[in-house]
This record gives structure tokens, sequence and C-alpha cells, in this order.
């Protein structure tokens, strides 16, 4: 099977089947967005949804946020992972939204990537889903699910299957793919146990067919 005959079933199996597939952090502007998706890093999505309406009432613009203290953001994130990293690093995006872009999330990635909290994944997660722009954000369940289907190969870092997937997926469907691949791995292809038998992507898995597939 060609890399090119993989892509081709795995992305028709998901548009067939997962169509309209999006994010599950629940927010109403791409201020919210960026909150929700700093706080996501090493927690779950169901976790942080938790804690936003709370967080969101309380700081509803970067304006608010940027003049809290952190004791005070602390008490109302203490639950997520990492609450004392992300308390600094909320208030210090807070406090560079409004004194460099206008209290204005940017949408270039290379802008992103100047607010404390965010990397390149955080970055491209906010411009495909907010602009839909042909970014793709690789987190350890896209990182898991593409290596094991063999959409990427011997990529090292998320960089490297980053640049493998935007390479042979249409540009039009890179925002929507970062979300087949992440809730597949999620739910489906999960990291200890994947459930394989339930799996339509089993026709072309590398995974399936050299681990799990019986042999005859």
């Amino acid at each position: 099977m060609t890399i090119q005959e993989r892509y081709a079933f795995t992305l028709n199996w998901f548009s067939k089947h997962t169509p309209n597939a999006e994010t599950e952090l629940i927010y109403d502007n791409p201020y919210q967005l960026l909150v929700a998706v700093i706080l996501s890093a090493q927690c779950t999505d169901k976790r942080v949804n938790q804690t936003t309406p709370v967080l969101f009432e309380k700081y509803p613009t970067p304006q608010r946020l940027a003049s809290a203290s952190f004791e005070e953001l602390f008490a109302y994130i203490k639950s997520i992972s990492y609450p004392n990293n992300k308390s600094r690093h909320l208030i210090g995006m807070a406090n560079m939204l409004v004194e460099k872009f206008a209290g204005q999330v940017p949408l270039t990635v290379e802008e992103l990537m100047q607010l404390p909290g965010v990397g390149r994944k955080t970055a491209n997660v906010i411009t495909s889903v907010i602009d839909q722009q042909p970014n793709m954000a690789v987190d350890t369940h896209v990182f898991r699910v593409a290596a094991r289907i063999g959409l990427t190969r011997n990529a090292k870092t998320p960089l490297a299957a980053e640049k493998q997937l935007t390479r042979h997926i249409p540009r039009e469907l890179i925002h929507k793919a970062h979300h087949w691949l992440i809730l597949h791995g999620r739910y489906i292809c999960i990291a200890r146990k994947p459930k394989c038998d339930i799996c339509g992507l089993r026709p072309v898995c590398r995974y399936y067919k050299e681990k799990v597939e019986p042999k005859e």
C-alpha cells in the first residue's frame, strides 16, 4: 500500500464517519479559547470545561485577566494540572495581549508564540480552530495515532510529524484532520489498549497489521 492510498482511505473514512469533528473545549470567543487551550496542556478537556465557566465570569476580557493577582487566579484554577505555571502564563499572556495586541488575540502562529504559555501546538490550535488555517497541532494523541496508522514514518518530534502530515493532507482538510486524529486517539486508538476491534481504519493501519491482526 502506498502512503497516498493510506492517506486517502483514512481521510475518506473520517470524512464519512465524523464529518463535523471539532474541539471539545467550550468557548465563546478567541480569548476564551486561548485561555482554555493553555489550561488544557497535560489536562483533560473535561476538567478544563468544568473550570472555565466561573473563570470566564470572573475574567471576561484580557484586561480583567491582566489585572488579576497570582493568588486570585490560582484559586480558580488550582484543580488544573500545573496551576502555578499556568497562573503565571495566563497573567503574562493577558498583559501582552493588552499591551502589544490591543486586547485582541492575534491569528498568526508567529505572533501567538510570543505570548507566555503559548507554544507551536497551542498556536496551531488557535489558528486552525478560529480561522481554519491549514495548521496541524500535534499533541500526544495526534503523534501516537498518526504513527500507528502509518501516516507518519520515523517522526521523532511533534514538528517532524506535523511536517509529514501537512505534506500529505489537502490544505482544506488540515484544520479538520487535527480533530479527527485527536478524537480518534482519545476514544478509539487509546495509548495502552487501542480498541482495534471497533476501529474502521484497520484495513490501512500499520499497527493493526503488525501487532494485532491474527497470523495464519
